[in-house]
C-alpha cells in the first residue's frame, strides 16, 4: 500500500512539473506554466468564436455598435504600445483583435484567445457612458493578454492526468481490499475538491483582470476612477449576491474595494485629456463717436451789377 501511495503521490508530482512554457502576465509579473502552446489555444478559440458568431444576432444600433469598436480599438492600441515597450512585441502576433455588440439584454461580456470580444446590449445600459465602457472591454482584453484560458485549460490538463493516475492506484487497491464501492466515492470527492479548486482558481484570475483591465483603461485616456461607480450600478442589479464560495467572481464587495486599493497605481497610467482654456468674454463696448459735420453754408454773393442803360 505504501508503494501504490509513493507512485500515485510520485506521478502527480511528475505532471505537475511537467514540460511546458512559462508566462509572465505582463504589470503583475505573475508567473504561470502553460501546458498549450498559442497556436493551441488560437485554434480552439477560433473556431468556437466563430460557432458562436453564426448563432448569434449582431446589433442592430449602429451609434452603439461604432462606440463598441472605437472604445475597444482605442484600448487595445494602448495595450500593444505597452507590450511593445515593454518587452512583450512577440505576444502581438497572438492578437487579432475584434470588437462586436450582440443583440442581448444580459449584461455581460466575454473575450476569447487572441482579442475576440464580445459586449451583449444589456451592459450599455449600465456602462452608461465611454469610460465605463472602458473598464468593462479592458477587463476582458486583460483576460486575452495574461492567457487565463490557457491557464485554465493547463489546470484542467493537469487534473484530468491527476484523475488516470489516482483512479488506477485506487482501483488497484479496490481489488486487493474489495473495496469498490468506497473507491468510487474517493474518486467523486477528488472530482468535487478539482471544480472547488478551479472556481477559487477562476475569481484569481478574475481579480487579475480587474487590475489589468483598470491599467489598460487608465493607459487609454479613460478615467479609471469611473470603475467604482460602475462597479456599484453592477452590484445594485444583485448579479453577484450569492456565496463567493460557490461563484467563479469575486463578490461585489471584495471587487470594488479591491479596485479602490488599485486606484492609486491606475491613475499614474492615467493622463487626462488637456482643456482648451475658457476664453474670457469681454464686453466690448461700441463707442459710438458720431462725427457732427458742420456745413458750413458759404453764400456766394454774387453782386448783381445792374447795368442801367441811360
Amino acid at each position: 500500500m505504501k508503494a501504490l501511495k509513493n507512485l500515485f503521490f510520485a506521478c502527480l508530482t511528475l505532471l505537475t512539473a511537467a514540460c511546458g512554457t512559462t508566462n509572465t502576465v505582463p504589470i503583475t509579473g505573475r508567473k504561470t506554466r502553460l501546458l498549450v502552446d498559442d497556436a493551441q489555444i488560437l485554434s480552439l478559440s477560433t473556431q468556437q468564436y466563430q460557432d458562436y458568431m453564426k448563432g448569434s444576432k449582431l446589433s442592430s444600433n449602429q451609434t452603439n455598435t461604432a462606440m463598441v469598436k472605437r472604445v475597444g480599438q482605442r484600448l487595445a492600441t494602448a495595450v500593444e504600445t505597452y507590450l511593445k515597450e515593454n518587452g512583450y512585441s512577440s505576444e502581438l502576433q497572438n492578437f487579432q483583435w475584434e470588437f462586436n455588440l450582440v443583440a442581448d439584454n444580459q449584461a455581460n461580456a466575454f473575450c476569447m484567445p487572441g482579442g475576440k470580444i464580445v459586449v451583449y446590449e444589456g451592459m450599455l445600459s449600465l456602462t452608461q457612458d465611454e469610460a465605463s465602457l472602458a473598464i468593462v472591454l479592458g477587463h476582458e482584453i486583460a483576460h486575452a493578454v495574461a492567457k487565463h484560458s490557457a491557464e485554465q485549460l493547463s489546470k484542467q490538463m493537469r487534473q484530468q492526468y491527476a484523475a488516470q493516475i489516482g483512479g488506477s492506484v485506487l482501483s488497484q487497491l479496490a481489488q486487493q481490499k474489495g473495496m469498490s464501492s468506497t473507491a468510487s466515492l474517493i474518486d467523486m470527492v477528488g472530482q468535487i475538491g478539482f471544480n472547488f479548486a478551479n472556481l477559487k482558481y477562476s475569481r484569481d484570475n478574475e481579480t487579475e483582470a480587474d487590475h489589468l483591465g483598470l491599467i489598460f483603461a487608465a493607459m487609454a485616456g479613460y478615467d479609471p476612477q469611473l470603475a467604482i461607480p460602475f462597479w456599484q450600478r453592477m452590484a445594485q442589479q444583485g448579479g453577484n449576491s450569492k456565496s463567493e464560495i460557490f461563484s467563479d467572481h469575486p463578490s461585489d464587495e471584495k471587487r470594488i474595494a479591491a479596485l479602490q486599493k488599485l486606484m492609486p497605481e491606475a491613475l499614474k497610467y492615467y493622463t487626462p485629456p488637456i482643456q482648451a482654456p475658457a476664453q474670457k468674454t469681454t464686453s466690448t463696448k461700441k463707442t459710438t463717436t458720431t462725427k457732427k459735420t458742420t456745413t458750413t453754408k458759404k453764400t456766394s454773393t454774387k453782386k448783381s451789377t445792374a447795368t442801367t442803360k441811360k
